[in-house]
């Protein structure tokens, strides 16, 4: 029986335990740290081996496949032994991709992808179709297999890092939402590394596959012109998406005023999730319906309650710059900041004009804030600093006046003081709540 030997014991890794062991083989997990007690659950009920807390190589070097984490950085020194092995290396969703019969939407992008998802799979589902939903977020695509009846399509949020050992991988349709500076720090620092493992979602695809981009985006363009893959593409431009009327690419006019989603960036996530759906036959009137019935995954843009007619919304998820600049876009009112976290090596120059027209008042949340109060004294007359959430929607709330914004919108990284950016927007929340009370 062929060994399978799986990196890493999170989400991703035990979906692909779950699938080898379905499929045959002999299953080994070893996970350099600590695995979750219901991780564990799911390998003791499906009677796979494994081990934690360090990596027996006298084990792992008799694999005849070896599955990796997303988590888990090629540079990593367990990694390099297998490559020297000979090993071949796959990611969960390449493996997954050979035992599913259904379609496969794949979306990827520095921004966005969550909400394109989330909706995509919505409208689907609404229309009546069979289709499953996970990859990157709620469960791995192993895990759907294995657990769920066989679904026609499935809708797949891919970040980077899954893309990086995929083999033969090629959605049925492709999305490239956008690429902008993130995650740097796994790409040595280099935009065209990062860029280039976004495309590989559509390196393997046919002629007649699809992939969906943004037409205004700059290194999709010089990616797509350096690559050249072979995919139809679907191009979207910001002039399919000015209104809340959008335009598809064949002149359908999709109507979406009375969507919950907020901002430009969110009608082009739109766009794309529509032109997916007229691919898979769905009609206009059902579109309109869904959108109507849709509601975002938290910590986007999610508007958390009204004190004293001054909103607060919760946008901890906004992890990068380009995000902050799609929030600070879609909000009208003057807004009071709560920013920061752990840097990811930002540069704050593209929203110094939004910065200096909106916010009236930054209050910085992070263990080290000289960056980003560096970054904006010159053009905010009003900064402070806060390690702590309840002061700071406290301090927040002191210069909101009534038709204002208070909004959680960090630009970096959550884990100086949270362990997550899930953590930080719900403690937000609670704070919120808390000044409600």
């Amino acid at each position: 029986m062929a060994l399978i030997v799986i990196l890493g014991g999170g989400e991703s890794g035990v979906g692909a335990a779950m699938l080898a062991k379905r499929e045959g083989f002999e299953v080994f997990v070893s996970d350099y740290g600590i695995i979750e007690a219901s991780n564990k659950e799911d390998l003791y009920k499906h009677k796979v081996r494994f081990e934690e807390s360090g990596h027996t190589f006298e084990i792992i070097g008799k694999a005849q496949l070896v599955i990796k984490s997303p988590g888990i950085p090629n540079h990593a020194p367990i990694v390099k032994q297998i490559k020297e092995m000979g090993i071949s290396i796959i990611s969960e969703i390449e493996f997954a991709s050979r035992y599913c019969e259904g379609k496969i939407i794949g979306i990827t992008g520095s921004n966005g992808k969550t909400t394109t998802t989330l909706l995509t799979y919505h409208l689907i589902s609404e229309a009546g179709l069979s289709v499953g939903v996970g990859g990157n977020l709620g469960n791995s695509f192993a895990r759907l297999l294995v657990e769920e009846q066989a679904k026609d399509i499935y809708v797949l949020e891919i970040s980077s890092f899954q893309l990086d050992d995929i083999i033969s991988f090629a959605p049925d349709i492709s999305v490239i939402l956008n690429i902008t500076a993130d995650h740097l720090d796994r790409y040595d620092g280099d935009m065209g590394k990062y860029g280039a493992a976004k495309l590989r979602i559509t390196e393997n695809q046919s002629s007649d596959q699809i992939l969906i981009l943004n037409g205004d985006d700059d290194w999709s363009a010089k990616l797509l012109d350096k690559y050249k893959p072979q995919s139809k593409r679907i191009t979207i431009h910001s002039d399919n998406y000015k209104h809340t009327q959008l335009t598809t690419v064949s002149g359908e006019k999709i109507e979406t005023k009375d969507s919950s989603l907020r901002g430009e960036h969110n009608r082009f996530n739109t766009l794309c999730a529509i032109e997916i759906c007229m691919v898979l036959g769905v009609d206009k009137m059902q579109i309109e319906k869904g959108l109507r019935t849709f509601k975002n995954a938290p910590h986007r843009l999610e508007s958390v309650a009204v004190i004293d007619n001054v909103e607060y919304i919760n946008d901890s998820k906004a992890t990068n710059v380009e995000s902050v600049y799609y929030a600070l876009k879609a909000i009208t009112q003057p807004i009071i900041w709560i920013a920061g976290g752990k840097d990811k090596g930002n540069d704050y120059s593209s929203i110094e004009e939004l910065v200096e027209q909106k916010v009236k008042a930054i209050i910085c949340l992070g263990v080290d804030n000289e960056k980003l109060m560096d970054a904006f004294t010159p053009i905010v007359k009003v900064i402070e600093e806060t390690q702590d959430i309840n002061k700071a929607l406290r301090r927040a709330k002191s210069y909101a006046h009534a038709g204002e914004v208070v909004m959680l919108s960090p630009a970096c990284a959550s884990f100086d003081l949270f362990n997550n950016y899930k953590h930080r927007g719900e403690l937000f929340k609670e704070a919120v709540f808390d000044l409600l009370r």
